[in-house]
Formats: structure tokens, C-alpha cells, sequence
């Protein structure tokens, strides 16, 4: 095996992320009907905090209180609180995604299996218990508990201490979102595999080492084909 580590990202990369889905689950307890202009509304708020938090802007603690806020002081609720049923709702409706479960099940035991997500603690340690995927991970860094976000090259740098110093020349990200996965990994001195499963356009600038469009094409990529695809 080329590799000593390979790390994922969690959220569309090993995990559905059906916030829409999981936010109308929450919002029942609340006898609210969430609607997919509801939604809209919701990602104008969250999607541009998400960018301030990986950039170093805000904190997860404001990121998780600040999308909230409107609906807090509509319903009369504390942020907070809206912010744990949904990190609740969303470990319940969560699945691994196609081909995570034989991805995983191959490299386990011929190489070190690590994640760094910019998720939140309370969902990503619930839902790798639930889904049984914790006992595939040597290593779980998770950005609300280092306090820096991907692609902050920090976040990568604590994974490979706690990974006990590997050769960078020897770990491979990979991930679905370029900005964050691909871009921090690449800042860190890591190979990466961008996941594109919904034929996005690479962003400028950001290079991958390779791309695939599911975890079956990244597992005959890293297992079946003996590496020789990687080894070029």
C-alpha cells in the first residue's frame, strides 16, 4: 500500500448530509412546517457563515447560534437549543453514503484510517457509533475541538501529530468539498482525491491529484488496481 494514512472528511464524503431533511425533522417538535422556501431562506444565512468559519472568522459556537438566530426569537427558543435538535435530527437520518461501507472494509488493516471534518463533536462522534464506522477510524480531529478549520493548514498539522508524524508524502486526503478538503490538503503537503459526485466545476486555482466520482471508483482506484493508477 502507497499509503501509511488516508484521511476523509466526513459530511458527502462518507455520510449523507440531507440538512434539509434533517431541519424538517427538528422543526415538527416545534409544530413548525419547514418549507423548501424555508430552506432557501436557512442556507442564505448558513452557507455564507460556513465560509467565515473556515476562514477563521467566527467561531463554531457562533456559526451554530447565528444560523439560528431568527427562528430563536420567532419560536422563542435559545439558539443553542435549536442548534442541538438539529444536530440530534440529523444523526438520526443519517446514512453512510453508497460504497463507504466496502471502501472502508478493504483499507481496514492495510492502512491507517483517519478523519478531520469541520462538522460539529455532538454529530459526527453520535453518528459513528450509529452507523458502526467507529471501530474503521484509528484517528477522529474534529475542527470544533482544535479550534481551526479546514483548509487551515493547522487542522492538518494536529492530524499528523496525533497520527504520530507520518510522511506527508504518504497521506492522502480525501473529500467532497474543494475549498476546504482538497485546497487545506494540498496546503499541508498531502496527495488528494477529490470526491466529485455531482460534477461540479473545480474551482481556479485548486488542483487535485486525482479526482473520482464515488467511493466504488476510489476503492478499485486504491485496492484493486494494485495502486498502479496512483503510482504514476
Amino acid at each position: 500500500m502507497k499509503w501509511d494514512w488516508i484521511f476523509f472528511d466526513a459530511d458527502e464524503t462518507l455520510f449523507t448530509f440531507d440538512s434539509f431533511g434533517g431541519l424538517q425533522r427538528m422543526f415538527l417538535d416545534y409544530s413548525v412546517t419547514f418549507t423548501a422556501e424555508d430552506f432557501k431562506d436557512y442556507q442564505a444565512i448558513n452557507k455564507p457563515l460556513w465560509v467565515e468559519y473556515q476562514n477563521g472568522a467566527i467561531t463554531a459556537l457562533q456559526l451554530q447560534h447565528q444560523r439560528f438566530q431568527g427562528w430563536a426569537e420567532r419560536l422563542r427558543v435559545a439558539p443553542g437549543d435549536l442548534n442541538n435538535a438539529f444536530l440530534n435530527a440529523m444523526a438520526e437520518i443519517c446514512a453512510p453514503l453508497p460504497g463507504a461501507v466496502s471502501l472502508l472494509s478493504a483499507l481496514k488493516g492495510k492502512v491507517k484510517l483517519g478523519i478531520i471534518t469541520n462538522g460539529f463533536t455532538a454529530l459526527q462522534q453520535t453518528r459513528l457509533e450509529r452507523t458502526g464506522f467507529r471501530d474503521y477510524f484509528d484517528l477522529l480531529v474534529i475542527s470544533e475541538q482544535v479550534g481551526v478549520a479546514k483548509p487551515d493548514p493547522r487542522i492538518f498539522d494536529y492530524a499528523l501529530e496525533q497520527a504520530q508524524n507520518p510522511d506527508r508524502s504518504r497521506v492522502l486526503m480525501v473529500g467532497d468539498t474543494a475549498e476546504s478538503d482538497i485546497l487545506g490538503g494540498i496546503n499541508a503537503g498531502l496527495s488528494t482525491c477529490w470526491l466529485n459526485a455531482n460534477g461540479r466545476a473545480l474551482p481556479e486555482g485548486i488542483n487535485p491529484t486525482w479526482t473520482v466520482t464515488s467511493l466504488t471508483e476510489l476503492e478499485q482506484l486504491l485496492c484493486k488496481h494494485s495502486l498502479s493508477a496512483l503510482s504514476r
